[in-house]
């Protein structure tokens, strides 16, 4: 059997880390051992980050919802109680864009939840 000498992968795997460190701060940059472990740290933080901003922009819809039609005489639990009753699919991140653009399109939509939550 032949030797296999490992020093291209090892150059290879040692460059693509290095790579991902580039901007880290001191050591992490540039020796390997502490650069790898600075990378995967980022890397689980970059996972846990991209939820994060998922739930953060939900809950800012929330509350711009909730401003808008609280200017309207109702609150955000009852507008969306009103909207499902009256069979209306229309997400938050829409919904917060229209009390920003389009006040008189959202209006009629306070009115329709309005409506159903009276016929109810």
């Amino acid at each position: 059997m032949s030797r296999v000498k490992r020093g291209v992968t090892s150059h290879a795997k040692h460059k693509k880390i290095l790579k991902a460190a580039k901007g880290f701060y001191g050591r992490r940059k540039n020796t390997i051992r502490t650069a790898k472990a600075a990378v995967d740290r980022a890397g689980t933080n970059a996972y846990i980050g991209r939820k994060l901003r998922k739930r953060n922009f939900r809950a800012l819809w929330i509350q711009r919802i909730n401003a808008a039609v609280r200017a309207h005489g109702l609150t955000y639990g009852r507008f969306i109680d009103g909207l499902g009753k009256a069979g209306v699919e229309v997400d938050r991140k829409i919904l917060s864009d229209l009390a920003i653009t389009q006040p008189e399109a959202f209006k009629a939509l306070v009115d329709q939840a309005n409506g159903a939550l009276k016929a109810a």
